[in-house]
This record gives C-alpha cells, structure tokens and sequence, in this order.
C-alpha cells in the first residue's frame, strides 16, 4: 500500500494534481471536505455530529475527523493507496493520523508539497474566484490570512514529516504537465524503495 500525502497553500494546484496522481496511481483519493460532506448527506452518525458542529460556526474536532478518514479505511481495505488531499493540516493531525495508520499496519510513504510564489497564488485565486462561486477566493486580503493560516498551521506539520525522511517539496510553477511529471518522479522514486 502507498500513501502520499498532497501539501500545498490554495491556489498550488493541489486538486488539479490530485486527479491526475489518482487516475495514474490508482489511489483512494481521500478529501477531508468531500469526506465530510458525504457523511453529512449520508446522515451517518459522523456526519450528524459534523453538521451541528459546522451549523454552530465551529470547526469539526480532529477526533470527528480522523473518524470520518477512519471510515473510509474501512471501506476501501483492498485500496493500493490513499491520497490524503488537504489533511493533515496541523501536528496534532498528523500525529493522530500516524496513530490511526499504524492500527490499520500501513503509514504515510511520502508527502509531497507544491510550493508556489505567494503572489502568483494571489493571481491564481483572483482567476479562479471569476468563475469558482467561492466568495474567499474574490479578496487579496482574505487570500492573503488564508496564506498566514495554512503557513502557521502547516508548517509544523512540514517538519514533523521532514524529520521522518519523508517530505518532498515540488516546485509548483510551470505547466501542469511539468509539475505532474515532477511529482511522478518522486513517487516513482518513493515506490522503487519499497
């Protein structure tokens, strides 16, 4: 089993790249928001606690989470590998979710970040925000704290995974072929030491 973990501030790509890394590599793609709202629409236990949560403003504790990832271990023990798209975002989700992969007798094998120019980000948000419908993606204000955020939260979980041997990052600019053929070969790399 491979597990890869996809790192990136919004707007590095990160969900072009996933679909193009999951059809090549036949992974599980494992989107915490898409997990979550599945759960949500489903109604399972997991997304009823989510939802009256989310509806009080609050965001989902990493236990919710980690439950909801849990899950969709569970349901696809035959998988070759995961992606794990936007999680972890902070140390302790990491750590948990190291926890939770050890019980399943797997682990993160590699975990891969775009790292983009922060104006060029803007650029590409501003772009996307025309035509996306997501209000946070119209402000260079509000891109610029989400930028803060992810850099406050996320770097710490950088380090923890370059600690473990792990992290790789990956210019982000380019064509999307350039960027995807230099993410293949670290996966390449990665599962040839397997």
């Amino acid at each position: 089993m491979f597990n890869l973990v996809l790192f990136g501030p919004p707007g590095s790509g990160k969900g072009t790249q996933a679909q193009k890394l999951i059809e090549k590599y036949k992974l599980v793609h494992l989107s915490t928001g898409d997990l979550l709202r599945n759960e949500i629409a489903n109604q399972t236990p997991l997304g009823l606690e989510a939802k009256k949560i989310m509806d009080s403003g609050q965001l989902v504790p990493d236990e919710v989470v980690i439950g909801i990832i849990n899950n969709c271990l569970e349901k696809n023990t035959g998988a070759t590998g995961f992606l794990f798209d936007g999680f972890p975002r902070t140390l302790k989700q990491a750590e948990a979710l190291d926890k939770l992969l050890v019980e399943k007798a797997t682990g993160i094998n590699l975990v891969l970040a775009l790292e983009v120019n922060e104006n060029e980000l803007v650029r590409r948000l501003l772009e996307r925000g025309k035509t996306s419908g997501r209000s946070d993606d119209t402000s260079e204000e509000v891109i610029r704290k989400r930028f803060q955020v992810y850099s406050n939260d996320t770097a710490p979980v950088a380090a923890y995974y370059k600690e473990q041997g792990k992290f790789k990052p990956i210019f982000g600019e380019g064509s999307i072929d350039e960027i995807f053929d230099a993410l293949c070969k670290e996966i390449d790399s990665a599962t040839a030491k397997q």
